[in-house]
């Protein structure tokens, strides 16, 4: 495999200095916040301003699992895999103005928290814990350290493990040490090098391409030349294996034929979108650390803006990509694909990265470098402080009930390491499965396993009479039904044009989007007919829990009150004896909380004030404005390129 080795005193200045940076706000970030409790370091003291909220939001969502598999799913098929990016214009401004305002009167920090108060009882709560941390392992930490592999192996021509194990040791250096604070303020900054690198290459790529005009021509005859060497006695190839599709430039496509059918770009793509923005805890804890709602709506539209730019910036790159390079990205030879790019399925997934080491000059391509670094470390950084959210808070706090801050604290980054480990070893599986299409891959397992966590948030924040027992019932037989068709698809295989699947057609002849939809829809019919055979949950048990009880003032009785978690039970603080040496120095590295426990001084013992969602009437205007001009952008952007 040919690589460009960035060896150069601009590139390596470029790298180096971007590291400085990072490093730095992120030391002066773990002095300015305070850290030594759970909610100074989990939800960075709820002091947040929209830009820095809005910015998070993208950059965590915008990982370089997005530029090697937006780029690579592009490359092969066109430009319809942005409508992923597009449908998020509308999800964010859901979040913004329907779930995050349930949550902050819910006053939760997690989501299995929000559910554990919506419905009382503890098997649900711990089922999202549970099935969130498996998501996170399978579909974000794997696929991000697997694209920033290629990115390096294609750069560098590093081994992929080496260069995976010393970018996770600079992103833990600050998530550990910084908590959230640090994370929102790097994420502003990575935010600013992801924009700026990647419309760099895209000013190239299409000076190198021609401009629009040429590629729209191009593309359909960047047909590989290498398939002439194919062994026709052990392989059997269609033309359209290696021929660009037709459809290439539309957005909506074939409901039947098509890679990516229409009603599962617009329901099902919805869908799974509803559950990542809307009920994900890497996402809504951004929203959850903003200092008022006015604030998280602001930071929604800035990240809708945003995620405008990804079509133009990574998926017609991608295409570009395939124009210039239709040896190497377009590869069908599975013996030259395993040479080019480390596997037989093909290497689509090197679009983004060829395009970096090849067209870029000295310093500009140490600059793409930096901008792939940011965003793997921006989104795994995101990634390990939420999963450790959801484990200490939700899965820890249940095996030791009376855990001190301090061990919580320990307990949140031991497990991050844990995870780490585990999502290493699921790399292979990733690198083989859906063709070689990452993006296909990371969606395709959502489909299965997300649409009954969206349909019970989405009743349970409107429909008062679901209860505890339609909504466990509903993602217990959502569970079933989605492991009936991933189960499968993993063990024969999602197969390829050379290697073709030998799963039954009955279980994966549907399109994973389609699939989606049926699984949202029985899951959300299941939870409403349990929940309307068995008796309601009382109204005094949802004060400020669903959307219409909101503003509700009434006092709420927490289902499954106890007298440690009354609401207006007396509040306990922490305190600790003094310590001194080494133990006092990492202590304040790591932002250590205390470990005793005592109560408040009984004077100050007052019930808790009601959560504020009220907003100022000016800001309140701007915000609601901004979001109609974005919708009309939106739509304007389907409809021209449908």
């Amino acid at each position: 495999m040919e690589t460009v080795a960035i060896n150069n005193v601009a590139d390596i200045s470029v790298i180096v200095g971007y590291f400085l940076l990072v490093v730095c706000v992120g030391l002066w970030s773990m002095f300015r916040t305070n850290r030594s409790t759970v909610g100074g370091y989990f939800l960075a003291g709820r002091s947040m301003t929209w830009w820095p909220v809005g910015a998070s939001l993208f950059a965590s969502n915008i990982g370089s699992g997005h530029f090697v598999g937006l780029a690579g799913t592009g490359a092969a098929s066109g430009i319809a895999v942005g409508g992923f990016e597009w449908n998020a214009l509308f999800i964010v401004l859901l979040l913004g103005w329907v779930f995050v305002p349930v949550y902050l009167t819910a006053g939760v920090i997690t989501m299995p928290e929000y559910l554990k108060k919506r419905f009382g009882g503890s098997r649900i709560s711990l089922y999202l814990s549970i099935i969130s941390l498996f998501l996170y392992i399978f579909t974000k930490i794997s696929v991000d350290m697997f694209s920033g592999a290629v990115f390096i192996q294609q750069a560098l021509g590093w081994n992929i493990y080496i260069s995976v194990i010393a970018l996770l040791l600079i992103t833990a250096l600050y998530t550990v040490t910084g908590g959230l604070a640090a994370l929102m303020y790097t994420d502003t900054v990575q935010t600013i090098v992801i924009i700026a690198g990647a419309c760099v290459l895209t000013g190239y790529s299409f000076s190198a391409v021609g401009g629009y005009d040429a590629l729209l021509h191009r593309y359909s005859s960047s047909l590989p030349l290498n398939r002439s060497s194919l062994d026709p006695a052990r392989y059997s190839i269609a033309p359209w294996c290696y021929t660009p599709r037709t459809d290439a430039f539309s957005l909506l496509r074939d409901a039947s034929t098509a890679d990516l059918p229409w009603p599962g770009v617009l329901l099902g793509i919805a869908i799974v979108g509803g559950w990542y923005w809307c009920t994900d805890q890497v996402i809504v804890q951004r929203c959850l650390a903003a200092r008022s709602l006015s604030d998280v709506k602001a930071g929604c539209i800035l990240c809708g803006y945003l995620k405008v730019l990804p079509m133009f910036l990574m998926v017609f790159p991608g295409m570009i990509s395939r124009v210039l390079y239709p040896d190497e990205v377009g590869c069908v030879v599975p013996e030259l694909c395993q040479q080019i790019c480390g596997t037989e399925v093909g290497c689509s997934n090197i679009a983004y990265p060829k395009l970096v080491v090849s067209i870029l000059p000295n310093g500009l391509r140490g600059l793409l470098l930096a901008v792939m670094l940011a965003a793997l470390m921006s989104s795994l950084a995101s990634i390990f402080n939420s999963s450790s959210t959801l484990f200490t808070l939700d899965i820890w706090t249940r095996l030791r009930p009376r855990a001190t801050e301090k061990e919580l604290l320990i307990v949140g980054r031991v497990w991050v390491l844990c995870i780490v480990g585990v999502s290493i070893c699921w790399i292979p599986v990733v690198q083989a499965s859906q063709s070689g299409q990452l993006f296909d891959y990371i969606q395709s397992v959502c489909s299965y396993l997300a649409p009954p966590i969206a349909a019970v948030f989405l009743l349970a924040v409107f429909i008062r009479r679901v209860n505890e027992k339609g909504a466990f019932w509903g993602l217990m037989g959502g569970l079933l039904m989605g492991l009936s068709r991933m189960i499968p698809e993993f063990w024969f295989g999602t197969g390829s044009c050379v290697f073709p699947s030998h799963c039954p057609g009955i279980i994966c002849g549907v399109h994973y989007l389609h699939f989606g939809i049926v699984l949202f829809f029985c899951s959300g019919a299941l939870v409403l007919m349990v929940s309307f055979c068995s008796p309601p949950i009382p109204d005094a048990h949802l004060h400020r829990l669903v959307f219409s009880l909101r503003h509700s003032k009434e006092p709420r009785i927490d289902l499954d009150q106890t007298p440690e978690h009354n609401e207006n039970s007396e509040p306990v603080v922490e305190e600790e004896e003094e310590e001194a040496g080494v133990c006092a120095v990492i202590g304040r590295f790591c932002g250590g909380g205390s470990s005793k426990t005592r109560p408040l001084d009984p004077s100050t013992n007052e019930p808790p004030p009601l959560p504020d969602i009220s907003e100022k009437p000016l800001f309140k205007i701007i915000v609601d404005v901004n979001a109609l001009i974005m919708m009309t952008a939106a739509v304007f952007l389907w409809g021209f390129f449908a």
